[in-house]
């Protein structure tokens, strides 16, 4: 894991003051130099902060702030631009305008030199790229912030490409993943406005998907299980991983020669159908999700190549998406009720893939949702663009404050690269029916008889635990209590109005009694005939009718009045 922890050390020792003083000059430079003054920053680096420009670059403040936030992560570098990337991918922490924005970060920078791609082959692979390969071309046939990629072939004659992690990339990303976490912790402490986007929490996730994504074994992982997924699947081609040659920081598989799916004109050349290209292309991407449950995160039009014949050939496992069973049916459930355009189960479904910190309003919600349908399902359902589709009902979901769960945004961005390689290849491709049968499989699966028993038995099993761990939790807490390790308060919330309407209930019934006790009382008293007397009737039971009568009178106008007591 990153070494992260001891942020606050580096902040007051200076650790990476150039480092610091380059990120703070790239945000005044477009534009954020009223971030660097809420941050108080100068209070906590003061060494050379004076020198640091503190005027934007002119017209900056003409260009929309995702704009400029993207512009930002560009210049920055690799590791900005990775949390550009992955942050493009996580609407449920992030505004969706900055969504779109960042989700057009290039991740391309100039390759490395021979000799630093050479000492780190010979440090991986424990013998110089001469001797270990028959050939490897020293230019590059890709290259990224992260790593690049070399062809090359081994003694027997097979090709390959071997993808190379850049030198010291590692120490680089930690130290500005340290500036992050710093910058993060001041934003938490003195910007109100950013805790919602909890910005350390978003450091500490991102540091934990880096991680991952700076082990190649993980994606020789990930090429040996998607290979097993479509070993019986001839329209669809996994590249061969040499998991035993490679290493974290170099990862070699097989030479893959093909045409990249969006290169229309390319596959015309090659004579190759472009219609069962698409077919084939959508079904890989659909399988993924919708059958195994495992999905490439990132299966852009880059990431998709056709070989002869027709097959499809998938690339860069670095990144993939999961989904179980139950979010499938969840999602599946929205589907269906978007097409029968049911908002309310829309919404059921919806919010069963999402979280919020608060309750929703459900019926605006509805309110939205009806509209959304209107704008959307005017038209025949094999017009539908589910491009657009989804990204309004992200909008929608962004407005109300609930965060889709993120991997469920992955594999909707994944859903919509059917449509994208369809509009490029075939557009009458129906995207709507070619998704339908995974629909019906899914429904039906949810109704599998071995499926229900298994359910039932779970759900059995949970509560067989559940009746056998609470005694034994009831008895845990009810000795931290005595051993006063445990405070218990209760609050009572809305109870004030009922407690005040319970008094002026009990207070009016208890003056109808004393008004009644008034008269009986008086009654007895003056057919005692009890001296002394007025007009031959007794004095106080005269006092005791008029007594009655006047608090009578005044409770009764209370009443109408709804006098408070």
């Amino acid at each position: 894991m990153f070494n992260i922890s001891n942020i606050g050390k580096i902040g007051r020792t200076y650790r990476h003051f150039n480092r610091y003083r380059q990120i703070i000059t790239v945000l005044v430079k477009y534009g954020f130099d009223d971030i660097i003054k809420l941050l108080k920053i100068e209070k906590y680096i003061e060494i050379g902060f004076h020198i640091i420009s503190k005027q934007p670059t002119a017209n900056m403040g003409k260009l929309d702030r995702a704009v400029r936030v993207r512009m930002v992560f560009e210049e920055l570098g690799p590791t900005f631009i990775k949390l550009g990337q992955i942050l493009s991918t996580r609407p449920d922490i992030i505004p969706f305008d900055f969504v779109n924005e960042l989700s057009k970060l290039q991740d391309e920078v100039p390759p490395c030199t021979e000799n630093e791609i050479r000492e780190i082959l010979t440090k991986e692979l424990g013998t110089p790229p001469e001797e270990f390969f028959e050939f490897f071309d020293k230019t590059p046939i890709a290259s990224a912030s992260i790593g690049q990629v070399h062809k090359g072939c081994f003694k027997s004659g097979e090709k390959i490409a071997v993808k190379i992690q850049r030198p010291n990339i590692k120490s680089i990303i930690e130290i500005d993943l340290e500036i992050m976490l710093y910058i993060a912790t001041l934003m938490e402490r003195h910007i109100k406005q950013m805790a919602s986007y909890q910005p350390i929490f978003v450091v500490n996730e991102f540091a934990k998907a880096l991680e991952k994504e700076l082990d190649y074994t993980i994606e020789g992982i990930n090429l040996l299980r998607f290979a097993r997924f479509f070993e019986d699947d001839p329209t669809v081609y996994i590249p061969k991983v040499f998991q035993d040659k490679s290493t974290s920081c170099v990862l070699i598989m097989e030479y893959i020669k093909g045409v990249k799916i969006s290169d229309a004109k390319k596959i015309d050349e090659l004579r190759l159908d472009k219609k069962l290209i698409t077919k084939r292309g959508a079904n890989l991407i659909l399988k993924q999700i919708f059958d195994h449950g495992i999905f490439h995160a990132d299966p852009h039009p880059g990431n998709i190549f056709v070989m002869p014949k027709n097959i499809i050939c998938l690339l860069d496992f670095g990144m993939i998406g999961t989904v179980d069973q139950k979010t499938k049916e969840y999602f599946v459930d929205l589907l269906a009720s978007i097409v029968s355009r049911n908002s309310h189960k829309a919404v059921k479904a919806l919010l069963k893939l999402s979280v919020s910190d608060q309750q929703p309003d459900i019926k605006c919600l509805e309110e939205d949702f009806s509209i959304f349908l209107e704008i959307h399902l005017y038209k025949p359902l094999k017009q539908l663009e589910i491009a657009k589709l989804f990204r309004d009902l992200i909008t929608i979901v962004y407005r109300h404050h609930i965060r889709i769960l993120p991997n469920i945004f992955i594999m909707i961005k994944a859903l919509s690269a059917v449509e994208n390689i369809a509009l490029k290849l075939d557009p009458d491709f129906d995207v709507i029916a070619h998704i339908q049968p995974f629909i019906e499989r899914i429904k039906l699966a949810k109704y599998n008889p071995i499926k229900i028993t298994s359910d039932i038995l779970k759900s059995f099993s949970e509560s067989l635990n559940f009746m056998q761990q609470f005694p034994k939790d009831l008895l845990d807490i009810t000795t931290l209590i005595k051993q006063k390790k445990i405070t218990l308060k209760i609050e009572h919330n809305g109870l004030e109005s009922m407690i005040t309407t319970l008094d002026q209930i009990s207070n009016k019934i208890s003056l109808a009694i004393i008004i009644a006790a008034l008269i009986i009382g008086s009654a007895l008293i003056v057919f005692a005939k009890i001296p002394p007397f007025f007009s031959k009737v007794s004095l106080i039971g005269i006092i005791g009718f008029l007594s009655a009568a006047v608090v009578g009178i005044w409770l009764l106008v209370a009443i109408l009045k709804k006098r408070k007591f």
